[in-house]
């Protein structure tokens, strides 16, 4: 039995809410159902969490921190070697709950968690991560030093496509620094989330540290606005995560905001077909196009423009089907409500002219008729003006935009607004440190097509993509999550040490 969620009649479940180290039946009249997005079976009911709780958790953070801000770093880094060794024992576990309730194939599942599982190793580092800086004798006899102090409660809201990858790139470095955290995953698929939270508080995180609450805008517009509050990171879509940047920072929070993409992929002639193609066709259709990194823009330089029919017959190949079901490549999207914002928008490029190379509307999984599937869905003859550019689609579509020369597609990648990551496939190393030096895009793969780095790195989007100067995890999250002190000091050794009065600005 799992603490965080309790059974109802059949196999549904009811979440809970964590509030200062006790899991709570919410008295909330609002809920909403867990969906698996194959069968549209009900697996579980998720309380939108009432004014009175989310306060409660919010308290219960703030009276945690007094005492977890000064528990040992030491300690700090224990919880989190034995918070890594609880997700790799359970991992198989949480990848199933994953699959069923967001979709993904259960291969992708533990990929999720295994990025995530990066990050708490990354933590368990806290040691040298989180040292200041000291200089002695700056003037006579007096030394400077910084101190990285945790802040205090800090907030998460994540997104549904990494439920758990994108939790474990939030709480645990916020916890490991000294603060505390109320945690709101999304309200789709949190049932692998509470799965990790648990997994927490095995790990021995003191109660009250982490808490978890559930709901849609007013918990996350109540989060944003709490006086308690000192920080929020937010994962998400470009609206919801301006909104709250906006609402956040109004009311005084630091703000990291990573938000929507379109990643562009360029390809060089010379690049390696096969193998170019290869990666194409796996960023652009793996986990059904629902990643924020996902290559969604093929722009083929001269003669690759060519390979459209190679990245046709490979994208045909794919397996749509349940996420658990051997040999699946592409699975569901999360919702009927986004399976019909994909279709309107590969309507859209229908109308507006795009010639539509493979189309996944209408496809049909034996077994799992009432499922959110879209097979792989290939548009070539695309312009910027169509609004399968100009909007993230998030679903199996692929875009293919051709241009004569290096430069205009550099040009391209650089006029859209967004900036989260892009890749360029070339065997020219003079080509890879031109496009790596003139792109302006904050995460660039060369020969890579999801170039999320690993935690000792920041994730680094940019432009349209992130609002807030500080990104998650590695060097950056820590200077997100504490602030700077520095203190100046100087001791005589002698009282008869006399230096008289000085009212000049200068220390002597």
């Amino acid at each position: 039995m799992n603490a965080s969620l309790q059974p109802l009649a059949g196999q549904a479940e009811t979440l809970k809410l964590l509030i200062g180290g006790q899991w709570v039946q919410s008295q909330t009249q609002q809920w909403q159902d867990v969906v698996n997005p194959a069968t549209q079976q009900i697996l579980g009911r998720v309380p939108f969490a009432t004014a009175g709780e989310i306060d409660a958790a919010v308290n219960a953070a703030q009276r945690a921190f007094a005492s977890w801000r000064n528990t040992p770093v030491g300690a700090r880094m224990r919880i989190m070697l034995k918070l890594q060794a609880l997700i790799r024992e359970h991992s198989p576990r949480i990848a199933k709950v994953l699959s069923a309730e967001q979709g993904k194939t259960l291969a992708d599942a533990e990929g999720d968690i295994f990025r995530g599982l990066e990050v708490v190793e990354h933590a368990c580092s806290i040691g040298s991560l989180q040292m200041g800086e000291h200089l002695e004798n700056v003037a006579g006899g007096v030394d400077t030093y910084t101190l990285r102090q945790p802040i205090g409660v800090c907030v998460g809201i994540t997104p549904f496509n990494f439920p758990a990858m994108i939790p474990l790139w939030m709480f645990p470095m916020a916890i490991v620094c000294g603060n505390t955290f109320v945690l709101k995953p999304s309200e789709q698929d949190p049932m692998s989330t509470a799965l990790l939270v648990e997994l927490a508080l095995q790990a021995g995180i003191p109660a009250g540290v982490l808490n978890m609450v559930h709901g849609g805008k007013e918990v996350v517009d109540a989060l944003c606005t709490h006086p308690q509050v000192k920080a929020v990171s937010f994962v998400g879509s470009t609206a919801v995560g301006t909104h709250v940047y906006d609402l956040a920072g109004q009311h005084g929070k630091r703000v990291q905001a990573m938000m929507g993409a379109k990643n562009h992929a360029v390809v060089l002639p010379d690049a390696n077909r096969e193998q170019t193609v290869n990666a194409l066709v796996g960023a652009a259709f793996g986990a059904a196009g629902q990643r924020c990194m996902a290559t969604s823009v093929a722009v083929l330089v001269g003669a690759a423009g060519e390979w459209v029919a190679d990245l046709k017959a490979l994208a045909q190949k794919l397996k749509v089907s349940a996420g658990h079901e051997p040999g699946t490549d592409v699975g569901p999207v999360v919702s009927k409500q986004a399976k019909a914002r994909v279709l309107s928008l590969i309507d859209s490029g229908v109308a507006e002219g795009a010639v539509l190379e493979l189309d996944g509307r209408g496809v049909q999984v034996p077994g799992y008729e009432e499922g959110n599937f879209i097979g792989p869905t290939l548009f070539s003859g695309v312009r910027t003006d169509m609004r399968i550019y100009k909007e993230e689609i998030f679903g199996p579509v692929l875009l293919v935009l051709c241009v004569d020369t290096f430069d205009e597609a550099i040009a391209l990648v650089n006029a859209n607004p967004f900036g989260n990551g892009t890749g360029l496939f070339t065997q020219s190393g003079a080509a890879a440190r031109k496009f790596q030096n003139e792109i302006d895009v904050g995460q660039v793969g060369i020969n890579i097509p999801i170039p999320v780095p690993v935690p000792f790195f920041s994730f680094t989007g940019s432009r349209g993509s992130k609002l807030g100067d500080l990104g998650p995890y590695g060097k950056q999250v820590v200077q997100f999550y504490t602030q700077t002190k520095t203190v100046t000091s100087r001791w005589f050794d002698d009282d008869s040490v006399n230096t008289g009065v000085n009212t000049t600005i200068h220390l002597r």
